[in-house]
């Protein structure tokens, strides 16, 4: 996967701190930057999505492998 400007890797983190840190990670982002996180809670795929609505963000990607999950953000 490619296409991202920043990377937050979550693996082995649960809810809700892969969201935290994707939060405080996209505040430091200049609009129009990709920002991908890796992350290995299943129930990250609902907290991504409503993330990307509750700032805004174009949910780029969201999918799962190998039992990691992957999202990448698009900063308004």
């Amino acid at each position: 996967m490619t296409g991202f400007d920043r990377e937050v890797d979550a693996c082995g983190l649960n809810c809700p701190l892969p969201v935290i840190r994707a939060k405080k990670t996209l505040a430091r982002m200049s609009p129009g930057e990709v920002l991908r996180v890796v992350a290995t809670d299943p129930g990250s795929v609902q907290d991504f999505e409503d993330l990307a609505v509750q700032l805004g963000c174009e949910l780029l990607e969201s999918r799962e492998e190998a039992g990691r999950y992957y999202y990448r953000l698009r900063k308004p």
